[in-house]
């Protein structure tokens, strides 16, 4: 395996020293390092992790064989393995998974590499969460809920500093709840921003894979999508019933209030147009009824008989439980994206905003890309800022010209604006 000299960490060993020493006082970081990494490092001392003590393995062979058999990510193992294995084998490096409390369930690749890992106890088993083991990249990946990258005396423990990693979380695509953490560990050749970018994207695909494999839901429960369509579909006792445009933006809202509605507070929810009459709204009820069926919907106030799952609020839930990359998975597009529905209108905005900001926030170059480059992200010039900022160099160019074309558009339109006398509102 080609790992980092130690020689060459000398310093950034004494570095770790003192900085443990200063333990009453943990907020001296090291010149020009990374915040994450800094951050990191104070957590470690205040966990009093030791430089120079080695993970401790806390699930011996039949705990853990029974324990990693009944565990979440046992059901994408096939997939991580189908995507990381060769590559880890090949390159001499190791992949490993941990469930949420940094404890190795699994660690495979090359032979070499899995005997000089053995030295600083990387093996299924010993738990490598940041409060136990410092800073690393699966421990830290789930301290902070997001990619980590670590690169040699980065780490801290000692016996680490030879080694370069890569994690990324993985969530419960239904619940948003952190299930693990999916690695990659090796030498120097790791160094990379590609290396991040890939146990990114081997994350996700877990993610996709346990979506893939959920329970579906009982006959009797309701179902709506409505992201990325103008017309939403119910799943209902069994059939799939595909909506009107009214009846899309009345079950969007109910399903949004499930404990119900007014018909004035309906009213105002659905129509732009004041002079609407409530007898238009009952007609359409009365057509929405008929056509699910005199079970399901209610009145006084207007309700969903029973829970309805909405795409919209699983990425919601997700957003609420930090699994943005979840989220962004489960969002093909904005909310019924024609309506013009004032409560429609509304819950879109709020929902493209919130995931938009959480996107920006998190910085991963994959999930920026797939908005910027969506058919509702092509003209977002924060997050083609964001994407700018994010993307490894040789991927910058085609970037860097998009967002300076918007720019340009934007500069232009403010200007003609001035031009007229016309002035948007501070």
């Amino acid at each position: 395996m080609a790992g980092t000299d130690r020689d060459d960490l000398d310093g950034e060993a004494e570095l770790s020293d003192a900085w443990v020493a200063a333990e009453a006082d943990p907020g001296p970081v090291a010149e020009g390092a990374r915040p994450l990494v800094a951050a990191s490092w104070r957590r470690s001392v205040r966990a009093r992790v030791s430089p120079d003590g080695a993970a401790r393995v806390e699930l011996e062979e039949d705990e853990l064989t029974a324990y990693r058999a009944g565990h979440p990510l046992a059901a994408a193992m096939p997939v991580i393995r189908e995507l990381m294995g060769a590559y880890a084998t090949d390159g001499e490096h190791l992949l490993a998974v941990c469930d949420a409390a940094g404890r190795m369930l699994w660690v495979e690749g090359h032979p070499d590499t899995l005997r000089k890992a053995r030295g600083m106890n990387f093996v299924a088993g010993a738990r490598w969460s940041e409060s136990a083991a410092g800073t690393n990249a699966p421990g830290t990946a789930l301290a902070v809920d997001r990619p980590v990258q670590v690169v040699a005396a980065e780490h801290f423990r000692h016996s680490v500093q030879a080694w370069t990693c890569a994690a990324a979380p993985v969530h419960d695509p239904r619940t948003g709840r952190v299930l693990g953490a999916v690695d990659i560990t090796g030498g120097a050749g790791l160094a990379h921003p590609h290396s991040l970018g890939f146990v990114q994207a081997v994350a996700r695909a877990a993610e996709s894979q346990l979506a893939l494999l959920a329970p579906d839901p009982a006959p009797g429960d309701l179902r709506l999508s409505a992201l990325g369509r103008d017309e939403a579909v119910l799943s209902v006792g069994g059939r799939r019933v595909r909506l009107g445009r009214r009846h899309s933006e009345i079950l969007v809202i109910l399903a949004h209030r499930p404990e119900g509605v007014s018909g004035d507070g309906l009213l105002t929810l659905l129509y732009e147009d004041e002079s609407v009459t409530p007898v238009t709204l009952r007609a359409e009820l009365s057509r929405l009824r008929a056509l699910l069926g005199p079970d399901v919907l209610r009145s006084r106030p207007y309700r969903l008989a029973d829970t309805v799952e909405a795409d919209f609020t699983a990425v919601d839930r997700r957003l609420a439980s930090g699994a943005v990359a979840a989220a962004a998975a489960e969002y093909p597009g904005p909310l019924l994206p024609s309506s013009t529905a004032p409560g429609v209108v509304r819950l879109r905005e709020r929902l493209a905003g919130r995931l938009r900001a959480a996107l920006v926030d998190r910085g991963d170059p994959g999930l920026l890309a797939d908005w910027a480059y969506s058919t509702w992200g092509e003209d977002d010039v924060v997050v083609w800022r964001a994407l700018c900022a994010a993307v490894p160099a040789p991927q910058l160019p085609p970037v860097r010209a998009r967002l300076d074309s918007l720019e340009a558009e934007l500069s232009a339109g403010a200007t003609d604006l001035q031009r007229t006398g016309h002035h948007t509102r501070p």
